[in-house]
C-alpha cells in the first residue's frame, strides 16, 4: 500500500455498467492511494440476496412497500475483501448467477436506494475513498473530485463474467458466453430505464473504455488521473 498523495483525501466515484471492471480497478486504486475501498454493487447484491432467501422476490414485483420490512435493521459491512451481510460472510454468495440476474430489479426499488445511500453516504463521509457502482458520480457523490465512467462491449464484458463464473464453478455449470450477454444486455437496460437513480454518466466524468485494455492498464489510466486531482 502506497502512502497518499498529496495533503487532501478525496473522493473517486467510479461508474459503469456489469462487468466493466469497476470494482476490480476501484479495490486496486484504492489501494495504490492508501484509500478506503466501498463496493456499492456488493451492497446491492447484499440486499438482493437477502430477499431472495426471504421468497418475497415475486412480492416485491406487485408491491415494493413490502421491503421496507427486509431493509430493517439490515447492516453490511466489509472487512478486507469480504463482505458480511448480518455478520454473515456472503462474499461468494453474492456473486451466484442469480443474484446477477435479480439485483437490478432489487436495486431499482426506492426503498432499497434510499437506504443504502445513506449508508453509502455515511461510509465516505470523511472523504479518502474510492466508491464503484451505477449511481456513485450523480447521485451518492456528485461534489466527488474524480469521476470516472468506465464502458466496454458487451461481448467483452460477457467473456469475463464466464471466465469469472467458470473460475468458481467449471464451465459446465455456467450459462454460456451467448446467454451471458443477453443478460447484460437487458440488464443495462433495465440500469438505464429504472426511474430512481438509472446508470448514466455524469458530465463531468472521465470515460475509461476497458474492452480491450487489462487490468494493470486501466487502472493504471484511472490512477493516473487521481494523481493529477491531488497534484493539482
Amino acid at each position: 500500500m502506497e502512502n497518499r498523495i498529496g495533503t487532501r483525501p478525496i473522493i473517486i466515484a467510479i461508474d459503469g455498467p456489469a462487468a466493466s471492471g469497476k470494482s476490480t480497478t476501484a479495490k486496486i486504486v484504492a489501494g495504490k492511494l492508501g484509500y478506503t475501498y466501498i463496493d456499492t454493487g456488493a451492497m446491492y447484491r447484499s440486499v438482493t440476496l437477502r430477499v431472495l432467501r426471504s421468497g418475497l422476490l415475486d412480492a416485491l414485483r406487485r408491491d415494493a412497500g413490502q421491503v421496507a420490512g427486509l431493509l430493517r435493521d439490515l447492516t453490511i459491512e466489509f472487512r478486507g475483501d469480504r463482505v458480511f451481510l448480518d455478520g454473515e460472510d456472503v462474499s461468494e454468495a453474492i456473486r451466484e448467477n442469480l443474484v446477477s440476474r435479480e439485483v437490478s430489479f432489487v436495486s431499482s426499488l426506492k426503498p432499497v436506494r434510499d437506504r443504502l445511500l445513506e449508508l453509502q453516504q455515511s461510509m465516505g463521509a470523511a472523504r479518502g475513498v474510492v466508491m464503484d457502482g451505477r449511481d456513485i458520480g450523480t447521485v451518492v457523490f456528485p461534489d466527488a473530485e474524480l469521476k470516472i465512467f468506465l464502458v466496454a462491449d458487451p461481448r467483452e464484458r460477457a467473456r469475463r463474467r464466464h471466465a469469472e463464473l467458470a473460475k468458481k464453478g467449471g464451465s459446465a455449470t455456467v450459462p454460456t458466453v451467448e446467454e451471458l450477454e443477453e443478460e447484460i444486455r437487458q440488464r443495462d437496460r433495465e440500469d438505464e430505464q429504472r426511474t430512481h437513480a438509472p446508470l448514466k454518466r455524469h458530465p463531468d466524468a472521465v470515460v475509461v473504455d476497458t474492452s480491450i485494455l487489462t487490468i494493470e492498464e486501466q487502472v493504471a489510466q484511472v490512477y493516473g488521473l487521481a494523481v493529477k486531482v491531488l497534484e493539482g
